[in-house]
């Protein structure tokens, strides 16, 4: 988990994801912003300024660490150079979290620049699995596993979603990283209720939040087709979504992602402080009840 006592102010929750050009903002603003999360992929490097600018970043803010090639759900196994580069990363930066997503993205020697889905049978739930613990022994630290976004549904699948990442924690002990954005994008998409997913959810594993825009589409029938492009403000969908989940599992770090088309940082940080409203909101719930 990121750092933080009972008694933290509930901004020191709330992180987004650090890109260079808010480096000015995060060093010198009172940003009230609680920590940052990079990907992982864009500091395995062995020295140089931006690992100087990382070390330095690190000493003032919690950093979350968020994969998006190991390609977990890959026939071809995790690719051990990647994943040393990865442990390497580890051990320099000590974040607080560290992140991986319910996908895959590589074949062989081809690799893609999506984040594809999978199948929901026991084969493929053993696989991932075998992955997730050889991911977790060669780092020496839990991984949070993150809910997908998804467009179509396989129609070999032999259980849920939520039955599939319920085995996946049981068997491995990992964490899980809950994107809310991705739930209403797959639910809208498939066609089932967020509400009934986020209520079946295995919550009590959860050691993240996600949250991020999405673009507006339709399919060849007319029917809505969402898109998770992390390019613009939450929607009022999923912020009442997250105030759902929140109710239900307490407070828990809490990331804007926002990667294309990035705003200025007085949006982002609006976003933020949204997030952190929700947060108070039920932070002083709690308390009363206690």
């Amino acid at each position: 988990m990121i750092n933080l006592s009972d008694n933290a102010p509930v901004h020191s929750y709330v992180g987004i994801g650090y890109k260079s050009q808010y480096l000015s903002n995060v060093l010198t603003e009172n940003t009230d912003i609680g920590w940052l999360e990079i990907h992982a992929e864009n500091y395995m490097i062995d020295g140089g300024p931006r690992k100087a600018m990382m070390l330095d970043l690190a000493e003032r803010y919690p950093i979350s660490c968020h994969g998006v090639g190991l390609s977990i759900g890959s026939e071809s196994g995790i690719n051990a150079e990647h994943l040393e580069r990865l442990r390497a990363l580890m051990d320099w930066l000590k974040p607080s979290l560290f992140s991986e997503h319910l996908a895959w993205s590589s074949h062989n020697a081809g690799y893609f620049n999506d984040l594809l889905p999978l199948p929901y049978t026991q084969d493929v739930c053993a696989r991932v699995i075998h992955h997730i613990n050889q991911i977790q022994d060669t780092l020496g630290r839990q991984m949070l596993l993150e809910n997908p976004s998804t467009y179509v549904a396989f129609d070999n699948s032999e259980m849920s979603e939520i039955d599939f990442i319920k085995q996946i924690t049981d068997a491995t002990g990992c964490g899980l990283l809950l994107d809310i954005n991705n739930v209403f994008v797959s639910a809208t998409n498939q066609n089932y209720n967020p509400y009934d997913y986020i209520n079946e959810y295995p919550l009590e594993h959860v050691g993240e939040i996600h949250l991020g825009g999405h673009d507006v589409d339709e399919d060849d029938n007319g029917a809505p087709l969402l898109i998770d492009s992390h390019n613009n403000p939450v929607e009022d969908p999923v912020w009442a979504l997250y105030e759902h989940t929140i109710a239900k599992t307490g407070i828990r770090p809490t990331l804007i992602e926002w990667d294309n088309d990035l705003p200025e940082w007085g949006v982002l940080a609006n976003e933020a402080r949204l997030a952190q409203g929700v947060l108070t909101k039920h932070k002083g719930v709690q308390d009363a009840v206690a």
